[in-house]
């Protein structure tokens, strides 16, 4: 029997090998069980996929599984993003959200996601629950899925337009429009395109096609994915700021008018600006143990009270249903903000910056500047090893067992292990191994001054481990 785990944000498994119609069956049979158990009182969920191949045959079998077991299925017809089967789940009162979707992964992944009634990711104690619920096989006598729909166990519902609606009630498009500002999108062959395509038909629009191989590229919004991107915006001259979305749309790059990437610890930073110094808001701002220092100095600067959490927005998530929270955002793109659902959201994250360039009439290097003018420049780096098992158990073991007392020229001072272990270096700098939790990898990240000096810590790094 493969024994399905869930990661940092939900199953995944390379399709038809881990992630077959079976083991979706047997997920969604969990997730039914744990909904017939704890939630009986509204047996009902919301289901959506991306753009990832079979997403449709893997969530009529979801489907299929749930309304086995009486549970009525909102199902969003083609597909669509993360964020809008969260926002779904709240808009239709469902007891929890379901997405086939394996985010950033490459295409050769697909995965299911859990979505809270309150439209964010399901906390780790119900994502325990339901791995716990998974049955070892599945012997429960499916209908089909047309079968279902005839029954009234099913409805197709627009959950794009729902989307569309709650952006255009809450952002000032018109000011975005009329700014005199050039933007482009990059979908990465994602599920944002159509949004982006439907609210900015005018804007530069590129990989807003339906490719469930993403041509080759992870669809994760990283600068080292992005070339062709990046290379629009520099040869145009006229864009002054490129937004793009991963595969689900939850996840956030962002460039600047030269074509120089700008990361999720700087869009963190200007949200936390833009909402409490131009807008006046008020709340805690929350991050994950590998982003950078210098949101703690913001937000202390601000007033702000500021939590660091373990990596993986779930943990920010469970902040936000129960705190007010300004801010929650990690290392890896995923942000969201006050004012709507607790879930990352990469469109939303990028009007917002949008929406600050545009009331403003600055550029983003500009607004970077003022952040700068509080707590000083800085830089980050990430790398990710793909290397075997053993060495990675190895290099686990070694950071347990305080065997690291220095990197190269670079001298530990001080160890952290919330979630992964971080070596602080001195001068604000620090080099931080950890895991992944959904691929086999070891990542790699450092904070300095300036992005060579970032670079030189994760050389050094690198080869201490596999020396």
């Amino acid at each position: 029997m493969y024994v399905i785990k869930f990661g940092t944000d939900g199953w995944r498994g390379i399709i038809a090998d881990e992630f077959t119609v079976e083991n979706v069956r047997r997920v969604a049979q969990g997730t039914a069980d744990y909904v017939k158990k704890n939630l009986a009182n509204n047996l009902s969920i919301v289901l959506g996929h991306d753009c990832r191949f079979a997403g449709e045959l893997f969530a009529e079998n979801t489907a299929r599984v749930m309304n086995a077991n009486g549970i009525k299925v909102i199902m969003a017809k083609g597909f669509v993003s993360t964020p809008m089967v969260s926002l779904g789940a709240v808009k239709h009162g469902a007891a929890l959200g379901v997405i086939i979707t394996a985010s950033h992964n490459p295409a050769s992944y697909n995965g299911f996601k859990l979505k809270a009634h309150y439209g964010g990711p399901s906390s780790p104690a119900v994502i325990d629950a339901v791995e716990q619920a998974i049955p070892a096989t599945l012997t429960l006598a499916l209908k089909s899925h047309a079968e279902n729909i005839d029954a009234g166990m099913v409805e197709y519902v627009d959950l794009e337009t729902m989307y569309v609606n709650e952006v255009e009630s809450k952002f000032d498009l018109k000011t975005i429009k009329d700014s005199k500002m050039d933007f482009a999108y990059d979908a990465m062959y994602g599920a944002g395109q159509n949004v982006m395509r439907r609210i900015f038909p005018e804007i530069t629009l590129l990989h807003c096609d339906y490719n469930p191989g993403f041509d080759g590229q992870a669809p994760e919004p990283i600068d080292k994915n992005l070339a062709e991107f990046r290379e629009l915006i520099k040869v145009s001259g006229d864009i002054d700021c490129g937004l793009v979305t991963d595969g689900d749309a939850d996840r956030i790059g962002l460039y600047n008018k030269a074509g120089r990437f700008v990361d999720s610890h700087h869009i963190i930073l200007l949200l936390v600006h833009y909402l409490h110094k131009y807008k006046g808001m008020e709340g805690k701002v929350i991050t994950t143990f590998s982003a950078t220092n210098k949101i703690t100095e913001l937000a202390k600067a601000y007033g702000l009270p500021v939590e660091i959490t373990k990596i993986g927005f779930k943990y920010i998530c469970e902040k936000m249903v129960t705190e007010n929270v300004l801010v929650g955002g990690e290392e890896s793109g995923g942000i969201a903000i006050k004012g709507f659902i607790p879930e990352r959201d990469g469109i939303w994250i990028g009007l917002t910056i949008w929406e600050f360039m545009a009331k403003t009439g600055k550029s983003l290097d500009d607004l970077i500047q003022e952040v700068y003018d509080v707590v000083g420049s800085f830089a980050m780096g990430r790398i990710d090893l793909h290397i075997t098992e053993e060495i990675k158990q190895n290099v686990l073991a070694n950071c347990k067992a305080g065997k690291y007392t220095n990197f190269g020229s670079y001298k530990v001072e001080k160890t952290e292990d919330l979630d992964g272990f971080k070596f602080h270096l001195g001068n604000g700098e620090w080099v931080m191994i950890r895991a992944s939790g959904t691929e086999p990898v070891l990542r790699v990240y450092s904070e300095s001054d300036t992005d060579e000096n970032a670079a030189k810590i994760l050389e050094a790094t690198r080869a201490v481990l596999l020396g």
